[in-house]
């Protein structure tokens, strides 16, 4: 700064015997003192450094995969449900005995309400009964008619060779089909009726005094016991109107062994790579240090569409399990599409895309060269080359400003090697 008041000092005096204008002065003394400042920027600026951080290229095993988030859609227990309502009069078994689909779990004193509405479960469940055994009564009577018409076209209008565009022909041909349409609609008929008296049967269950196990396995979370009060509990329907229906509750669980399924939803760009028996990863919210594996079993290739997003759902069965796993847990995949083996990688932080080509910068005897560079598949971190490269190359993944100390490019990549500071042969860029 001393340096800087003498200077100033001598060109004062100087300009005085030449400039006699206090404004001219001024202006002068200004474009002198701009003109220091950007030497001084300039003669300082030359000291920077440009730092580089790099990674070696290497072969090795290349693992690509698609992510996709979902959900449990089957858990390891199966709940316990009644609708039924009043007091536990016998409970046969304890939280952890074992158990068989339809043993009887509990008995129960139904109140008043859970007994008018079992009576009234038991009414549609005659009803459902009657409906199917109707239904299957026509189905015989009608292929009895079926079978009538298909003789009498055979045996007369076939059997006396007339013509298609005979009237009789035409008529009892006519016959047959309408016959057999009957006979296949009354099948259909049969399917709904038999679909009814199921879930009839599912309601009057619901209403029954008896608790039975949903499934063969061990009883988890029961809360039945000698005595116990189940109490009513209804759910709005209808606010304004205030009427309510009954709720299922839950009274237990049976834990049960097999495989859990997951599903997942993948975009349109991914599920083209995805095929049945691939391997998955898998992490759920609730379990966050521990890692699942599994594979596809299914491929929804239909798909469904939410706000103009298209989603393919993917069925996944994990290969271990753990307790405490319910329906509806989040869940995190990744599914394992290809593995590479003995390929030449890179960091992909190091590839770059140029307009149509993709480039990497290479550090070699402290110079920065461009090398274009071809790419095959790619994992998070990692990219294969396939072609521009060679092991051992050391790409540059990042920039950093030395003055700075801020980086540019690319972020850091897991694979990146030690940083190098100066120049020579693999450090960095000339000043």
């Amino acid at each position: 700064m001393n340096l800087v008041k003498n200077l100033f000092t001598l060109l004062k005096k100087a300009v005085k015997g030449i400039v006699s204008s206090r404004l001219k002065l001024a202006i002068f003394l200004i474009i002198v003192a701009l003109a220091i400042f950007l030497g001084w920027k300039f003669f300082s600026g030359r000291g920077q450094t440009v730092q580089y951080q790099t990674s070696k290229v290497e072969k090795g095993t290349l693992i690509s995969s698609v992510s996709a988030s979902g959900s449990i859609i089957s858990g390891n227990s199966i709940p316990i449900t009644s609708q039924a309502t009043g007091i536990v009069k016998e409970a046969y078994v304890n939280n952890g005995d074992q158990l068989s689909v339809g043993q009887t779990i509990a008995e129960l004193t139904l109140d008043q309400d859970s007994q008018q509405k079992q009576v009234a479960a038991w009414s549609q469940l005659l009803s459902a009964k009657n409906q199917l055994a109707s239904a299957q009564s026509n189905l015989y009577n009608l292929q009895n008619q079926e079978f009538v018409a298909n003789q009498k076209f055979i045996n007369d209008a076939v059997a006396r060779g007339l013509a298609t565009d005979d009237p009789t022909y035409i008529e009892e041909n006519a016959t047959w089909l309408a016959a057999e349409a009957n006979y296949k609609n009354q099948q259909n008929v049969i399917i709904q009726a038999q679909a009814n008296l199921s879930s009839v049967q599912l309601s009057y269950q619901q209403y029954s005094p008896t608790i039975t196990s949903p499934a063969t396995g061990k009883i988890i979370n029961s809360v039945l016991s000698k005595g116990y009060l189940i109490q009513s509990q209804t759910n709005s329907t209808n606010s304004s109107s205030n009427t309510s229906s009954s709720v299922t509750q839950n009274l237990g669980a049976v834990q049960i062994e097999g495989p859990l399924q997951a599903t997942v939803n993948l975009s349109e760009l991914d599920i083209t790579k995805v095929k049945t028996d691939q391997k998955v990863t898998l992490t759920l919210d609730a379990f966050p240090d521990k890692t699942f594996t599994g594979k596809v079993t299914t491929i929804n290739t239909t798909g469904t569409v939410s706000s103009g997003v298209t989603n393919y759902p993917v069925t996944i069965s994990l290969d271990n399990s753990s307790e405490n796993i319910y329906p509806n847990m989040a869940v995190s995949s990744n599914i394992i599409i290809d593995v590479k083996d003995n390929v030449l990688i890179a960091p992909s932080s190091a590839v770059q895309t140029q307009g149509t080509e993709t480039i990497v910068r290479v550090l070699k005897n402290g110079q920065v060269s461009q090398v274009s560079v071809t790419t095959g598949n790619s994992s998070d971190t990692q990219t294969e080359i396939t072609s521009g490269l060679s092991e051992g190359d050391e790409v540059i993944t990042s920039t950093l400003n030395s003055s700075s100390t801020q980086r540019s490019g690319t972020t850091q990549s897991p694979f990146s090697g030690q940083l190098r500071i100066g120049g020579g042969a693999g450090g960095f860029g000339g000043r």
